[in-house]
């Protein structure tokens, strides 16, 4: 029989996977403020110190599942902004999709917002970190339609970030939140709105 030898990286690796899955999922069940590391660890059958060997304090568990949640964001933005059809129809279904995403974590799912909030209020680096990622795929779609003749030529940097600001209300969980009773503009009025500011004039 042969055995096969799993290195050590990896088992550690997907240990910290179910942590923060499990983090996750009390969360949503019981809230973020109210998830201890004891929780965690009893719903893994194992002892919190268990839980430190990979992480040195809940904060850094937040902070994994927060970067975790975003990460399902960007790479859905990502796929979208690298696929197929027109650079118009590309950043719609880009900033929807965001909008979809988000809306189904943080507006359905309170407790979750709460997770947000102290994000936010206490500026953790993965905000900033998401917002250029975003950035940054909404840059590639607004440059591939520069470079097509789609777009008017520009500065697709400049352009990706007015975009973006234009269309923060449907991407940001708390203003998503604050903006929930007025529902216009809504994303695709906006997302138009965008678009004859880039289109290359007739």
């Amino acid at each position: 029989m042969i055995r096969v030898t799993i290195p050590s990286s990896e088992r550690e690796g997907a240990q910290r996977c179910k942590i923060i899955a499990t983090a996750e999922k009390l969360f949503r069940e019981i809230g973020y403020q109210k998830t201890t590391v004891a929780d965690i660890a009893r719903a893994l059958g194992m002892s919190p110190a268990n839980i430190y060997r990979f992480f040195t304090a809940k904060s850094e568990i937040n902070q994994a599942v927060a970067r975790q949640m975003m990460s399902e964001v960007e790479e859905a933005a990502r796929e979208i902004a690298l696929g197929s059809g027109s650079a118009a129809e590309r950043l719609r279904a880009l900033v929807m999709t965001i909008e979809t995403m988000n809306a189904a974590r943080y507006l359905s799912d309170r407790k979750l917002h709460d997770m947000v909030e102290a994000a936010l209020n206490e500026n953790w680096p993965i905000i900033a970190e998401h917002i250029d990622h975003i950035d940054l795929t909404i840059e590639i779609v607004i440059a591939s339609g520069m470079k097509s003749g789609e777009f008017a030529a520009g500065d697709a940097k400049l352009a990706a970030r007015l975009a973006h600001t234009a269309c923060v209300r449907y991407c940001h969980p708390r203003l998503m939140v604050e903006c929930a009773e007025r529902p216009e503009p809504s994303s695709a009025q906006m997302v138009d709105f965008c678009l004859r500011a880039l289109r290359k004039p007739a």
